[in-house]
């Protein structure tokens, strides 16, 4: 059965969580943090999205992010993939360093946006990581006072909706914050008020459900798009999971890879996993099929049979 579709439209605001593979280490030092660090920075950058909040914990990492134009799950890609690439790197380790596909709740930010920044910048002191806010730095929350230049975190919507005076919000949202000491975990903030994956009220969640329904894209699986390719390539699932390197395999895996990576609803990594395969190599095999024209027609010509139409596939 194929996954729910991501929800996505421009202005979209999701609080977004990134788990170790079994509960293991996602950070190792202070060093894997601040890689991290450029990693999000980047990514603000190369995609145009604003990150509200963030805190990186030893084994999963919280964000709240606004995207633009460029759907969440491209995004959390190339994060997710950068940083494992450093991590195997660092480490001198193969494999995967992410619990499967990051949770991701769509978030009505009127409603819920101040409390959620708080919620997230307190998750050390609530797990019993840190006595303090203060103790713990790898928050935004330290950005928020001014003690912290974190050119890539917005923290002016926020700091407004306290005040319009920058000194006065910062007072207001460090009484917030303390306010928020001994708060204990809140379901809705990880499982949503709607279908797992949105948090708002009624009204909030027929609305953007509404958006999903006026794309009219249609959602495919993994499976689909495996099968896909190999009934174009003509040869039996089995063979684009064995090893070696030999066409039209690599091809093969090549334009799936493509395809994933267009997809606003599936993960490189599942491919990888899939197919049995390092997640960075199928992620440059695609970094190079994406400029050949010939394998881009026949991407475009598996994309449009598993959307129904060309018109209603995501841009490859």
């Amino acid at each position: 059965m194929a996954r729910k579709l991501r929800i996505h439209f421009p202005d979209a605001v999701y609080h977004v969580i990134l788990r170790g593979n079994a509960g293991e280490p996602i950070f190792f030092d202070d060093r894997d943090r601040y890689r991290f660090y450029l990693i999000l920075h980047y990514a603000v950058e190369k995609f145009h999205c604003r990150i509200y909040a963030f805190c990186l914990m030893r084994n999963h990492i919280h964000l709240v992010m606004q995207v633009g134009e460029i759907p969440l799950s491209q995004i959390m890609q190339n994060i997710s993939l950068r940083f494992t690439k450093w991590i195997n790197y660092s480490q001198s380790r193969t494999g995967h360093l992410f619990q499967g596909r990051y949770k991701a709740l769509l978030v009505d930010a009127d409603a819920y946006l101040l409390e959620l920044v708080r919620y997230v910048h307190l998750n050390p002191v609530r797990a019993g990581a840190a006595v303090s806010l203060e103790e713990f730095p790898w928050t935004g929350h330290r950005g928020y006072l001014g003690k912290e230049l974190i050119p890539w975190l917005a923290t002016d919507f926020v700091l407004l909706m306290l005040s319009s005076n920058i000194g006065q919000a910062r007072m207001a949202y460090e009484a917030f914050m303390h306010d928020g000491i001994g708060e204990e975990r809140r379901g809705e903030f990880h499982s949503g008020t709607c279908e797992g994956r949105i948090l708002g009220n009624d009204s909030f969640a027929e609305e953007v459900l509404l958006r999903v329904d006026q794309r009219g894209e249609r959602e495919y699986s993994l499976d689909e798009v495996v099968s896909m390719v190999c009934a174009h390539f003509q040869i039996p699932d089995e063979k684009l999971k064995a090893p070696g390197k030999v066409r039209p395999m690599t091809e093969a895996r090549a334009v799936a890879a493509v395809i994933v990576q267009a997809s606003p609803h599936l993960l490189l990594t599942d491919l990888a996993k899939q197919l049995g395969r390092d997640v960075s190599a199928l992620g440059k095999a695609a970094q190079r099929a994406a400029k050949d024209e010939r394998i881009l027609k026949i991407v475009k010509g598996i994309t449009a049979k598993l959307c129904g139409s060309a018109d209603e596939c995501p841009k490859v």
